[in-house]
């Protein structure tokens, strides 16, 4: 059998796992089934792993893509394993985390969208698929804990049309899961394994009294979900995100460097951008996302904003369908992702590469505040999310009276919209729920873009109407400085000009 020793390189002893050999070794080692509905097929004695198909990349598989030890990019299977640990440490003991995969979306009949997996899902598993269900159990023994993960079976007239999936045999040697089985069969397993659960923590509807089931894969035969609602004690079924979100607040070293490569490559994209000349918001959003790929990323994190003229005006213009007319601005918002990591980058420059006297003032006006803002985030400085918004609010005000406006009553508001910044991780608006008013703490990881949007009303001085300026970055809380993930995309107006000389 050909060496695979590179998934894990140490393994943890609550894994009860060999130390001397990463996951795949183990295919010629096939696991007895130590439960009854454990699917374990055959072995692998007589393939390589190379040779294996999967239904995501591996490094064996791939090894253009990880590194020996990823069990997805930038992230090892010992961190994914670390994570449950520390989730299962959070639960009472004997309680139970479940969790599902996302489901395949639709376009139209037959034509599904780029599959993304749920990110609480992806975050504990690494896996990548859907039709899946994840099990984490607190066993009691406050060291140790049991990983169900149960996954569609190999299937070859399936995976004919929809490509390799892993299997419920690479669930164990490759996910390290502690039992696995067919997805089909959930209906019989899930009432044994949550038979002596003394809590279930949960985001699955189906789980929750009068609500509709998430998923139809999730409980088989017709009527199953109503077995599942009789056999769950419901006053057992507590919320799991705000776990959760305690947990991906704060990103590890692996993720901060996952998140400054993301950040490097869409930087990187940005300022190509601006070298060149375009006439159209939808040739610069092919652009953009082209050069988000070429550097790297799997592709665009969201729907890039390309905004010429006015309609920077509008927060989420997405239409990018407008001429770029020589003479005004262009704000673009978009980031890369890689592994499901994700930038968030905001920049405006001119389209003819030049400032006007106008346009420079108000830009400079937005990047003071930018600087200021991005200084404060460290711990140190004693500051939330929601306190650096007032800041940057009192900091526009400033700066906007320097210029001539008017910023009495609601000004700042009206010409600031939005809040200055969000969390950032697996997702764009990373951990839903979070509060923006928990002071800052090292490790966590948010953007900080505050904007000027100046309507066509007699309001406002005339030479700045209908522009619209704002400048993000993704940034990482430091101990005592921040750590600016994005730098790569130049924002200094000197810098921008410099572009097109």
């Amino acid at each position: 059998m050909a060496a695979c020793r590179s998934l894990v390189c140490q393994w943890p002893r609550y894994l009860r796992r060999p130390t001397s050999v990463g996951p795949l070794a183990r295919f010629g080692q096939p696991r007895v089934p130590s439960q009854p509905f454990q699917s374990i097929r055959r072995g692998y004695a007589s393939i390589s792993a190379a040779e294996l198909k999967f239904g995501q990349p591996l490094h064996e598989t791939h090894p253009h893509l990880l590194d020996p030890g990823e069990l997805t990019p930038g992230i090892t299977a010992l961190e994914y394993a670390h994570r449950r640990s520390r989730l299962a440490n959070k639960l009472p003991k004997h309680a139970v985390a479940v969790l599902s995969a996302a489901e395949v979306t639709y376009r139209a009949s037959g034509i599904f969208n780029v599959y993304r997996q749920d990110s609480n899902f992806f975050y504990l598993t690494g896996f990548n698929e859907p039709n899946a269900l994840a099990i984490i159990v607190n066993d009691g023994s406050g060291n140790n804990h049991l990983f169900h993960l149960y996954c569609r079976e190999k299937d070859p007239k399936a995976e004919l049309w929809d490509g390799a999936r892993s299997g419920t045999q690479a669930a164990i040697d490759v996910f390290n899961a502690d039992e696995s089985g067919d997805i089909e069969r959930i209906s019989d397993i899930l009432p044994r394994v949550l038979a002596d659960a003394t809590e279930i923590y949960t985001d699955i509807p189906a789980f929750n009294p009068g609500r509709s089931s998430l998923h139809r894969f999730l409980y088989g035969p017709t009527g199953t979900s109503e077995k599942l609602k009789k056999l769950v004690d419901h006053n057992k079924v507590k919320p799991l995100r705000p776990i959760l979100n305690e947990m991906r607040a704060f990103k590890s070293e692996e993720e901060v460097v996952q998140l400054r490569r993301v950040g490097q490559a869409s930087g990187r994209a940005f300022t190509e951008a601006m070298r060149h000349t375009f006439t159209g918001e939808k040739d610069l959003t092919s652009f953009l996302e082209y050069n988000f790929k070429i550097n790297g990323c799997d592709g665009s994190a969201f729907v890039p904003v390309v905004a010429g003229g006015s309609n920077a005006l509008s927060i989420h213009y997405t239409k990018n369908d407008d001429i770029l007319k020589d003479g005004e601005m262009v704000l673009v918002d978009g980031g890369g992702e890689i592994g499901t990591y994700i930038s968030d980058i905001t920049r405006t420059w001119p389209i003819n590469g030049k400032f006007s006297d106008a346009q420079r003032d108000l830009y400079n006006a937005v990047l003071n505040v930018h600087r200021s803002c991005v200084s404060l985030c460290r711990e140190s400085a004693g500051l939330s999310l929601d306190r650096l918004h007032m800041i940057a609010e009192n900091g526009l005000k400033d700066q906007l009276q320097q210029l001539g406006f008017d910023v009495s009553g609601d000004a700042v508001r009206t010409l600031f919209p939005h809040h200055l910044g969000h969390y950032i991780g697996l997702d764009v608006h990373d951990c839903a729920g979070y509060s923006r008013g928990y002071d800052f703490k090292a490790g966590q990881c948010i953007t900080i873009e505050p904007g000027i949007y100046v309507p066509n009303d007699d309001r406002w001085p005339a030479h700045f109407r209908n522009i619209g300026i704002r400048i993000e970055d993704s940034v990482c809380i430091g101990d005592d400085n921040p750590i600016v993930l994005t730098t790569e995309a130049v924002k200094e107006v000197d810098d921008i000009e410099a572009l097109r000389d």
